[in-house]
This record gives C-alpha cells, structure tokens and sequence, in this order.
C-alpha cells in the first residue's frame, strides 16, 4: 500500500525536475526530507504513517527549498535519442515502443560516419534493415528532422509528451500547469 504513494518532486520554481522519467521519490525518501527540511510539502495523499510519538500524512507533491539547476548539455543515452525523437521512427514516421526501436547512423560507420547526436536518429527496424549500410543519398532514406544535440529543456519539453502510466490527481496540477487551457 506504501510503495504506491510516491512523491511527486517539484525544483523551487514549482517545475518538476523530470518529465521523463517523471521525477519521483519514494514515500521514505520524501519523509525524510521532509524531516531533514529540505523540501516544501505541497500536497498529501489521504494515507498516514505513524510512529509511537507522530502520525504524518504522505506528501504526494513536494518541492525543493533550494532550486536544482538542469544539466546544460544532456548525456548522449540511446533512450535520449529516442525521446529526442519522441519515440518515432525517422524515416517512416511511425511511433514505436522503445523495446522495438533501434539507432541508426545515418552516414554509416563504415562510411565514417560517428555515433554523435548529428548522426544518430531512431529508427524501427524495418527502415533500419532497409536503410542499411548505405547513405541517404544512396537509399533514398532521409530523416524526417535532421539529427541535431538537443538541450534538456527540449527533452523535458518531448517528455510531457509521454505521461506515465500512473499519475495521482494531485499531481496533474503541477504537470502541465503551464500548458495551453481549451476554449470552450
């Protein structure tokens, strides 16, 4: 029952820290920073954990006391290429899970091309054994959006694209808090 109340963690400025993997602590984790006063409780779950001489409602969004700066150039990881690229393939366009994508250099290594994020795209697997060891020009296969270093606000903002599978109502406030309200 515990293990399925995670805090939601907020950076000073009320932003998540993550979007994707959405930023999360465990109910452990939050109530101890809470107790080491390192983070504002914003919201609670409705479940409480006690101890001999304290009962605590779980926070289930807190936030930082002090703001956490976001690293300026992110790790260059397979699944930041692929949500980069908001898990489709470059070449047919196509949305996959990420278990059946792969990369694919677009000037081929053999060709001396270099695993660097201007020449890596994703791709599924089809296109890729399509594509194979040729270049663009050869194959008549062009990505769709040209392989370019992406800045972590690029990944976050590709990462509010993709929601987890749980979210707890108290959390969606703070989510998209900033994004574009429908008319009606």
């Amino acid at each position: 029952m515990l293990d399925s109340c995670p805090a939601l963690v907020l950076n000073a400025d009320f932003r998540p820290l993550s979007y994707f993997p959405l930023s999360l602590w465990s109910w452990q984790d939050a109530v101890k920073a809470v107790f080491l006063e390192r983070v504002f409780i914003v919201d609670h779950y409705d479940t409480y954990v006690r101890s001999p001489s304290l009962e605590m409602r779980l926070p289930s969004v807190i936030a930082l006391k002090e703001y956490v700066q976001a690293a300026r150039n992110p790790a260059f990881t397979r699944f930041n290429v692929f949500l980069r690229d908001r898990f489709s393939c470059q070449y047919c366009g196509e949305p996959f899970p990420s278990h059946d994508l792969t990369f694919d250099h677009v000037v081929p290594r053999s060709k001396g091309g270099k695993t660097i994020w201007a020449n890596v795209v994703t791709a599924c697997s089809v296109c890729n054994l399509l594509k194979g060891n040729r270049l663009p020009q050869q194959s008549g296969m062009y990505p769709r959006h040209r392989p370019v270093q992406p800045s972590s606000f690029m990944l976050q903002e590709n990462g509010r694209a993709f929601p987890p599978n749980y979210l707890h109502d108290s959390w969606r406030d703070y989510l998209y808090w900033d994004t574009e309200l429908e008319q009606s």
